[in-house]
């Protein structure tokens, strides 16, 4: 392992020689050995493998064994009807997943990191992927570095290392540290950089020890190449109801034939039959509708700056009721802010949401003023560049009206001493006053240590025991409260004074107390998914004590016992980890092993977990989750890939929103699935009926196919799009495993289907009556009075279908309290459906291709008066439902 060896080691095995780095023509030998310094992603699908994924379906199996069926039998109409849907399904799914990919390709787009390196003895910056082992890389603030590398110089180097680690503070770096230990956390390796990671303060050199996937990014990133077929829940009921219905069809056509035996029926008349109810039996326009809806669904998403890879999650975003999240960047706004500052026996706090505001005191304004001086970092409104903890005090002194440039522009700076991690102090001479004044930032107890004076109200006073144990007492009340204490103080000289001389005898003015703080918006988020039984856990590399401090703020945890480390999680066996998981909220210290193990314990209970996260660190686990979360912003290529689900503003609220949306949109499909299926149970009824007691059947294949495909497609989708329930955020998460027909959707389904057949075969028999015959007399009833009863079922029974989707928009709400006109589309589709119907049996070659003939007005009043019972006896059954909810407390 390169951390274990010496530098001189690494050189020799490399060939390389630190003062001229590799030679061009070196160089090139290399790449062809090693290949470009760039992640390799898993195998994409073409676009013929996307289109065959999407037939791979138990309902599209039926579809296409029907489609073959009619076609034996010479109903090629049928066939390409069919065959049409199945080609729409496929196509929807293809485009929205091809749609998704080129988002996430334009997201990794958005920054080409480039590298300085020594060649030739010139240093020269070139784009990262041309980097090979051996090469010497020269780092500083703001790069990111762009392999793994050996250090061979190092100079205050600080590297954020998070996208790793997930620890929010920057790590130090030592390059002539070399260790003897084998196995030692990533973290820890002080004299190696690695790939993906970000310096923030000072300058190294370093030899590339480790390009692309030979790196740990890489290691990474080959586990997330595996492909996982994991179903979703969505995808698992669809494709139990595609075998049902298989099932159902197949039942169906063998019981016809026996029946049609028994009665001695003519073969090739049941065979047509056996086709109609298997036509009736499957709603075909189906496995099209959940595409687009579940389409529709994405494009919303996208609009509130969620971007969803495949279709199937955005359903599955309805069923989680685990969110783990990562603390930094994701819960916390990923820039260090002080929150409060300290001058003796006052602890002043800052209004982080204030623009700008003139210090409190003579007091206050000396000691932001000495923090601005003594810090390398510059921020404004559109970048900042530097270590984190800098960053923050520079904006401390904008908002107070003492900017970097107007404080080094007043008291320039003439010499320094820089930051030792030894010291933990850093200091600077400015000139001042007609001399000179030493700026001298740190440790709190450092500082008080080389201090013998005190700044109180203006005045200089000596710092007496007392004095030092009161501050020192308010800084650890401060650091218990998960807050990061720096003090500082100031010493005035007339002449120039050496480094050396600068750290002795200050005078101190304070300290100030920074943390990295909760995004403003997320408590709310974080309560609104509490109240929809989702519990939230922070999953983080920071110190426990800190991760706590947020979890507390942001309503997550109640107290230090709901927190357990990495090294804790390692004392436990999966088995008894999985046990005791609900008991926490929040786990610190953790490594990309802990955080799979969590995501696996959660899961082991039953649970749908949703993983978020940026860093490289977090992939595996976001993979391993039912939903991965990645950041669009600051997530790693990596981290995208393996997530099913992109943020594109980095938001926690973003996936309360998600979620909100997932939920919507399954009680959509739902809607539309039950209403598909009752429609379709209707019209199986009206057939079965008048198959077993020998009547003549009251509709042709064509008739229900058209019904199928176009009467209850347009409701359909429009029921998929249904204004979003209000109240669907106040309600438990879904169990994943409950099937469509849970809670009465299927005795719903059932009775709306019995009173559609019903009414089909009424209207049917009422058509016969008319014309002289009866239903019982019809198997022998003249060809013109069966077109004409068959057209008096044909409308009733798509114009029923079409009034009844107005009351499947709620399971108990009636059609007014729903709001009659807010599903404007689904007034439209009823609207364009009644037309449809009255223009296919008015207009004469459309009549006659589906044999139908048009209806005299007072037989239009009857159809319509039929139709409109199924909607009127739903509504009566939902009184009866809500009335039993109120009464038992629970959500209507």
């Amino acid at each position: 392992m390169w951390f274990n060896k010496s530098q001189d080691e690494v050189l020799k095995e490399l060939d390389v020689d630190l003062s001229s780095g590799l030679s061009e023509a070196e160089v090139q030998t290399r790449r062809e050995k090693y290949g470009e310094n760039k992640l390799q992603e898993g195998k994409k699908k073409t676009l013929v493998q996307l289109f065959f994924s999407q037939l791979n379906d138990a309902l599209i199996y039926v579809l296409l064994g029907a489609a073959v069926v009619t076609l034996i039998v010479g109903e090629y109409a049928d066939s390409v009807i069919i065959l049409a849907v199945v080609f729409l399904n496929a196509t929807i799914g293809v485009v929205q997943e091809a749609k998704a990919e080129k988002a996430i390709e334009a997201l990794n787009k958005l920054t080409t990191p480039r590298s300085l390196v020594r060649r030739d003895g010139e240093t020269k910056e070139i784009n990262s992927t041309q980097i090979v082992p051996g090469d010497v890389v020269i780092l500083d603030a703001g790069r990111y570095v762009p392999a793994d590398i050996r250090l061979t110089t190092s100079s205050n180097l600080q590297i954020e290392e998070s996208a790793l680690t997930g620890e929010s503070v920057p790590s130090s770096k030592f390059y002539d540290k070399v260790f003897t230990e084998e196995n030692i956390p990533v973290g820890d390796r002080t004299n190696m950089a690695f790939m993906s990671t970000l310096v923030t303060y000072g300058r190294g050199e370093g030899v590339v020890v480790g390009t692309g996937m030979e790196t740990i990014v890489g290691n990474i990133a080959k586990s997330l190449n595996e492909e996982t077929d994991d179903m979703t829940p969505l995808q698992k009921r669809m494709d139990e109801l595609g075998k049902t219905l298989g099932k159902l069809a197949l039942g169906i056509t063998i019981l016809m034939f026996i029946i049609g035996f028994l009665q001695g029926r003519d073969l090739l008349d049941m065979l047509l039959t056996s086709i109609s109810l298997a036509v009736a039996a499957i709603p075909e326009g189906l496995p099209a509708i959940v595409a687009i809806v579940l389409a529709l669904g994405v494009t919303r998403m996208s609009k509130i700056n969620a971007i969803v890879k495949k279709l199937p999650a955005v359903e599955t975003l309805g069923s989680v009721n685990i969110i783990c999240s990562d603390k930094t960047g994701t819960l916390t706004q990923n820039k260090m802010t002080v929150l409060k500052y300290y001058i003796y026996d006052e602890l002043v706090e800052v209004d982080i949401r204030e623009e700008s505001h003139e210090a409190k005191d003579e007091a206050s304004e000396e000691l932001i003023k000495s923090f601005v001086l003594c810090s390398d970092a510059t921020a404004n409104e559109k970048e900042s560049t530097g270590d984190p903890t800098e960053i923050a005090l520079i904006v401390l002194g904008n908002k107070h009206g003492m900017t970097k440039d107007e404080m080094n522009r007043l008291y320039p700076r003439v010499d320094e001493k820089p930051f030792d991690s030894d010291r933990k102090l850093m200091s600077t001479l400015n000139e001042e006053n007609d001399g000179y004044r030493v700026h001298t930032k740190g440790a709190i107890d450092n500082i008080l240590k080389i201090s013998s004076s005190i700044l109180i109200n203006g005045e200089v006073k000596p710092l007496t025991e007392e004095m030092r144990k009161t501050i020192l007492d308010k800084s650890i009340e401060m650091s218990n409260e998960a807050l990061r204490v720096l003090g500082v103080a100031y010493k005035d000289a007339e002449e120039k004074i050496d480094p050396e001389e600068m750290e002795k005898d200050l005078t101190v003015i304070g300290f100030v107390a920074m943390i990295d703080p909760p995004r403003l918006e997320v408590k709310d988020s974080i309560a609104s998914a509490h109240m929809a039984g989702i519990t939230s856990i922070m999953i983080t590399g920071d110190h426990k004590n800190t991760a706590v401090a947020i979890a507390k703020e942001l309503g997550i945890a109640d107290d230090i016992g709901q927190a357990m480390t990495g090294a804790e999680i390692d004392e436990l066996s999966d088995e008894e980890f999985a046990e005791k998981i609900n008991n926490y909220r929040v786990f610190a210290r953790v490594s990309p092993d802990h955080k799979v193990k969590i995501v696996k314990a959660f899961k082991k209970q039953g649970n749908i977990v949703s993983m978020t996260g940026d860093g490289v660190n977090d992939a595996p686990s976001l993979k391993h989750a039912d939903i991965g979360v990645a950041m669009g912003i600051t997530g790693t290529d990596v981290s995208k890939g393996a997530a099913d689900m992109i943020l594109t503003d980095d938001n926690f609220t973003t996936i309360v929103a998600a979620i909100e949306e997932g939920r919507n949109i399954y009680n959509n499909i739902k809607k539309a699935v039950i209403f598909l299926l009752s429609c379709n149970l209707g019209e199986i009824v009206a057939i079965f009926v008048s198959v077993l007691f020998s009547f003549a059947i009251p509709l042709l294949p064509t008739q229900i196919l058209w019904v199928n495909l176009v009467t209850d497609t347009l409701p359909a989708i429009s029921l998929g799009v249904d204004p979003g329930d209000p109240d669907v955020m106040k309600k438990e998460p879904r169990d994943p495993k409950e099937s469509f027909f849970a809670r009465g959707a299927g005795i719903r389904a059932i009775i709306g289907g019995l009173l559609i057949g019903s009414l089909t075969l009424l209207a049917f028999a009422i058509g016969l009556e008319e014309r002289g015959s009866s239903l019982f007399e019809s198997a022998d009833a003249p060809e013109d009075v069966l077109i004409y009863a068959r057209t008096m079922a044909f409308v009733v029974l798509a114009t029923s279908q079409l009034f009844y989707s107005l009351t499947m928009r709620s399971e108990t709400k009636s059609i007014f309290q729903v709001g009659f006109f807010k599903n404007k589309y689904l007034l439209l589709s009823i609207i364009a459906g009644t037309g449809l119907q009255f223009g296919l049996i008015s207009i004469p070659f459309l009549a006659e291709a589906f044999k139908v003939i048009a209806l005299p007005l007072n037989d239009w009043l009857i159809v319509f008066g039929l139709s409109l019972l199924p909607l009127l006896a739903n509504e009566i059954i939902k009184i009866f439902m809500r009335a039993y909810r109120k009464k038992n407390n629970l959500p209507l």
